[in-house]
């Protein structure tokens, strides 16, 4: 996020349980939410693409190397995410895990690159893929990849 964003208002999600996890996670720096049910977690924040405001989610979390890997599921629900449809629009990102916060640049994995993330994020929770077999829509994998900083 630029200096500007830093400075805008973000909404959490207004899911009750979701917002309830963000709040510890912000309020202790990471140290409270760092996971889920034994899952890495961390905090997801994009810009609507309709009201154009800043929005943050909780989502567990997977690594590919240098990357973050996320799961579009939505509990395998025929639409994907309000996130996902978000990130779609506008690519950059800001993350925290942890403590860290990081400016990415989200993509969707394809082809040969989903095939082989798959496996990684069905391994960090299996449900993922119970999911994917109660849906007909292919369940985006998505790469975050960390943005250069400006000094």
């Amino acid at each position: 996020m630029t200096a500007q964003e830093q400075h805008e208002a973000i909404e959490d999600s207004p899911v009750g349980w979701v917002a309830q996890h963000i709040r510890r996670y912000v309020e202790s720096d990471g140290a409270d939410g760092g996971t889920f049910h034994g899952v890495p977690s961390l905090l997801l924040t994009t810009r609507g693409r309709r009201s154009g405001a800043l929005r943050r989610t909780a989502l567990m979390y997977g690594r590919d190397g240098d990357t973050y890997l996320l799961v579009a599921s939505n509990g395998g629900a025929a639409r994907h995410p309000a996130w996902y449809l978000n990130l779609s629009a506008d690519p950059t990102v800001e993350i925290q895990v942890g403590a860290e916060r990081i400016v990415g640049r989200a993509r969707t994995a394809t082809g040969e690159e989903r095939v082989r993330l798959w496996p990684v994020m069905t391994k960090v929770f299996p449900t993922y893929a119970r999911y994917a077999k109660e849906t007909d829509r292919e369940i985006p994998v998505v790469v975050i990849e960390r943005q250069p900083t400006i000094d």
